[in-house]
């Protein structure tokens, strides 16, 4: 009975042993989960704000710099994507976080468009929250949001993750 139960999970044994790897490219695509993981947490929070699940969050007590999340998140840039930003920002999250999750841990040797996808998508999530960060919420909005805040570091990090992965893939390729 228990060969039979080993049989037929035999497919999934490969991706258990990755789980146990400890290379230095899983430990960076561990650190994206986290660190996405993190992201969706305070985008989740957001997303129950800006679609009147909850009323209110709150604020950091300062005076400087002045946290205003209602006033951040219920601007017209917060929903000028047809929809509130906090769901798309907890997708883009779990897109972070599946991309780090595919793959076996040399992934960058014979999947690379895997590697070059997690840099460009990040990429592109962090130049947004840096509009956000250093834009939108001190000179339009004239308020920070501490989620939003915590949001976009989430989106540098990833980022920052998924270099030193794209850097082997580009150097492999190189040397072909």
């Amino acid at each position: 009975m228990e060969q039979h139960y080993r049989n037929a999970f035999a497919p999934l044994l490969p991706a258990h042993r990755d789980a146990v790897d400890r290379s230095a490219e899983m430990s960076y695509r561990r650190a994206v989960v986290v660190v996405s993981l993190l992201g969706i947490a305070r985008m989740g929070v957001v997303s129950l704000l800006q679609t009147g699940v909850v009323r209110r969050l709150p604020d950091p007590p300062t005076r400087r710099p002045h946290f205003d999340t209602e006033k951040v998140n219920f601007s017209d840039e917060a929903f000028s994507y047809g929809m509130p930003d906090g769901p798309l920002t907890v997708a883009m999250h779990s897109a972070n976080l599946a991309i780090a999750a595919a793959g076996p841990p040399d992934r960058y040797k014979d999947r690379p468009w895997l590697s070059v996808m997690a840099a460009i998508l990040s990429g592109a999530q962090a130049a947004v929250a840096a509009k956000y960060l250093f834009y939108q919420m001190p000179k339009v909005d004239r308020a920070w949001c501490p989620y939003c805040i915590v949001d976009a570091l989430t989106h540098f990090a990833t980022f920052a993750l998924t270099q030193p992965e794209l850097a082997k893939a580009a150097r492999i390729r190189r040397n072909e």
